[in-house]
């Protein structure tokens, strides 16, 4: 149940609310054991292994000494599926900041339903492909669900906010305003309504902690075949 006691954030309603079952979708190569494992004949070397492909991984990086924007102590450790928790806070894109994220820092992008994030991620990919020349993928992802509960910047009401342009030139350095300024509040994220998909609803968790009870859902394949215009098939 939604509660505001008539707080704002810049203008922005902060409200009290909690989402028993939230969708992000994730590329399943990331859901596959360690790129590394298929040379390891027993349990030392793989362990030797692991620790040779941390050394490049921004995640293990991040939960070991932390990053710009982002302290180890915030990392979670010791709850299912931390690791993807904490990858999509350490994975942050320095020259590719995202609506609510900044370059230093990620943040748990999720929705109340699948088809929103299914909008969100053909989005995105479809402008990838356009810049790559060439309209043919197949990508699987598979749902983490999760649960997120706090006080909340709500921009629902707010559709015309400089945060929720479509453009990203417009869109996201408003955003990661809005986003810093939620983080320095201590607020545990922010709720939004898609720019992709209609009627549909977001939410950015900008705490580790704030993502609880992660599990995995069902797979799902998006399929180019040569232009824009793509499908979407279970796995």
């Amino acid at each position: 149940m939604a509660g505001s006691d008539g707080a704002t954030l810049d203008g922005i309603s902060l409200v009290r609310d909690a989402f028993a079952r939230t969708v992000r979708l994730v590329a399943s190569a990331r859901l596959r054991e360690a790129v590394l494992a298929p040379l390891a004949d027993n349990d030392d070397e793989l362990a030797l292994l692991a620790e040779i492909e941390g050394a490049t991984s921004a995640r293990l990086n991040a939960e070991a000494r932390g990053r710009s924007g982002l302290a180890a102590a915030e990392l979670v450790h010791g709850v299912p599926h931390a690791r993807f928790i904490n990858a999509s806070f350490a994975y942050a894109k320095p020259r590719q900041p995202m609506r609510f994220s900044s370059a230093e820092r990620g943040a748990w992008y999720a929705a109340l339903a699948v088809e929103t994030c299914l909008a969100e991620v053909g989005h995105h990919l479809t402008r990838a492909l356009a810049d790559a020349g060439d309209f043919n993928a197949v990508v699987d992802y598979g749902e983490m669900l999760a649960s997120i509960a706090g006080l909340f910047a709500d921009l629902r009401a707010a559709p015309a906010h400089p945060s929720l342009d479509p453009y990203p030139a417009i869109g996201y350095p408003a955003g990661n305003a809005v986003a810093a300024a939620a983080i320095a509040g201590g607020h545990v994220g922010i709720i939004y309504p898609s720019a992709r998909h209609p009627g549909g609803t977001c939410i950015a968790a900008l705490w580790p902690n704030a993502v609880q009870s992660v599990v995995q859902g069902a797979m799902y394949r998006l399929i180019w075949a040569g232009s824009p215009v793509w499908r979407v098939e279970g796995v």
